[in-house]
């Protein structure tokens, strides 16, 4: 369990809606379904088979009638891609899978003796919100094994329009392959796309400046986090405006 998911009820109230990327079997998926509730959508997206089929068979069987699964991958184009799925005793290790297109090699997943290709339909945040039909996105949870840049310029329309809270893992163990580091995704978020940096500690969201290694989901927000006694969560308040660079087309290192 990821320490993160208890922070969320402090920032997912019903009726939001969100996305889960990268949301295998669910871990984020089943709590913001209860969040958000019968009047809020959660959109789940994962490239592979066996997770994708695994969400779709729990959200009937537990009526989660506000969940809807993607099976694809984001990054910042619509294509045909592969996923790099490692196998460990002879069994697929899909939380290490990552999109080949972009990267310069396997990074840390160099680990595993056996990798498998899997062909998966690639598609953006914007395109996505557009054929859902989706008038707004509160909050966007990304963890895709360092593809995370990519997934950012995706949505960069989504972004500007809607400023959603922003839950991701960073490591530079796995941008290193998109060679990136954390400190590219932090400053094109905190600099270019004014939010703030917090990290989940001590039961609270806590603001930070950067990445540290005992720590490898952060949530950005557009304006600053307010805890609110009488709503029992955190709101925003005050959004913030984006800088624009003439850089924004896509997040790469500096």
């Amino acid at each position: 369990m990821e320490p993160e998911v208890a922070g969320l009820r402090r920032l997912v109230r019903p009726g939001a809606v969100c996305l889960d990327i990268g949301a295998e079997y669910g871990l984020y998926t089943w709590t913001l379904s209860a969040l958000t509730g019968p009047t809020g959508q959660v959109h789940s997206v994962e490239p592979l088979r066996g997770p994708a089929g695994w969400l779709t068979t729990v959200a009937t069987a537990l009526g989660c009638r506000n969940v809807t699964v993607h099976r694809m991958a984001m990054a910042d184009r619509v294509q045909r891609g592969t996923m790099s799925l490692p196998w460990r005793r002879l069994l697929p290790v899909h939380g290490r899978a990552y999109l080949t297109e972009g990267s310069s090699g396997p990074g840390p997943n160099a680990e595993f003796a056996v990798s498998r290709s899997v062909p998966t339909l690639v598609r953006t945040v914007d395109d996505l919100c557009r054929s859902a039909e989706l008038k707004r996105v509160d909050f966007i949870k990304a963890d895709v094994e360092g593809a995370e840049a990519g997934v950012l310029t995706g949505a960069f329309s989504t972004l500007l329009r809607d400023r959603p809270l922003l839950l991701l893992e960073i490591e530079d163990r796995h941008l290193l392959k998109y060679d990136l580091a954390a400190a590219d995704i932090v400053r094109r978020l905190t600099v270019t796309l004014g939010y703030g940096m917090y990290r989940w500690d001590r039961g609270g969201w806590n603001p930070v400046a950067q990445v540290t290694e005992d720590c490898r989901n952060y949530l950005f927000s557009a304006g600053p986090l307010v805890w609110a006694a009488d709503l029992g969560r955190a709101v925003v308040r005050g959004p913030a405006t984006a800088r624009s660079t003439g850089n924004e087309a896509r997040i790469t290192s500096a």
